[in-house]
């Protein structure tokens, strides 16, 4: 597996307006977010990430909404990304958008979002897709310091990697929003709704933490028997032999 580690600081985008057709491109993350809500349930969302945290997530039936970030505003908690300060097993579906593209540490982000959720969470993640028009884009030099094409972007294959080793069962993946994220935004149309299920800009991933039951094994005992055992076809008795 190639290391995902980073040595140089990758500065995220604060807002979606720092994104080249970012409320598009927000527009249509809550769009594809809005169908998996009312199918995650449970008490705790953990919103990860300032664009995360100002996604709209109200169709989401969980009661408390907790937002996480670092430059944004309206955040509740000021933390990184990958040194979540949350109690081991406490949250019961994470949302986690456009972060591994600007996390020094990805590997490490992954462990912690599994720290954090309980046994059977979910994990809604958000990511921008190399092989698409705007992965295309990190060809041009004068690009390479903007943002987002500053960060790295990680193929769906890999991310789904690190999920099966972190014990997760991806249950859906899905690419949208086919556009160079460059110029106007694109307008709808049937043959780029067909390229964007191939070659969209951003991807979606939903995944759940599974922890198996360790059953217990009960030892088969043995005892060794204290009498030598019969041959087959032999009579034995207790008699004592006749001088």
């Amino acid at each position: 597996m190639k290391p995902a580690l980073s040595a140089r600081n990758r500065p995220g985008p604060a807002n979606w307006q720092q994104i080249p057709q970012g409320e598009a491109l927000r527009a249509a993350t809550e769009q594809q977010l809005a169908a998996w809500w009312p199918q995650i349930f449970g008490y705790y969302l953990l919103k990860v990430g300032d664009l995360s945290c100002q996604l709209d997530t109200t169709a989401s039936p969980i009661k408390h909404h907790i937002s996480l970030g670092i430059k944004a505003s309206h955040c509740q908690i000021k933390a990184e990304s990958d040194a979540l300060p949350v109690q081991d097993l406490s949250m019961d579906a994470l949302l986690l958008c456009h972060a591994n593209e600007f996390c020094t540490d990805p590997h490490h982000l992954m462990r912690e979002v599994h720290r954090v959720l309980r046994a059977d969470g979910y994990l809604v993640l958000t990511g921008f897709n190399p092989f698409s028009l705007a992965g295309l884009m990190k060809l041009n030099p004068w690009l390479r310091q903007k943002s987002p094409w500053n960060g790295r972007f990680f193929t769906l294959a890999r991310l789904k990697d690190w999920l099966y080793l972190l014990g997760f069962e991806v249950l859906a993946e899905q690419r949208f929003y086919a556009s160079s994220l460059l110029g106007k935004v694109p307008a709808d149309s049937r043959w780029r709704r067909w390229l964007a299920k191939s070659f969209g800009s951003s991807y979606l991933l939903v995944a759940r933490k599974r922890e198996l039951p360790l059953t217990p094994i009960r030892p088969k005992w043995q005892l060794a028997a204290n009498y030598a055992p019969a041959v087959s076809g032999t009579l034995t008795t207790n008699r004592r032999p006749h001088r």
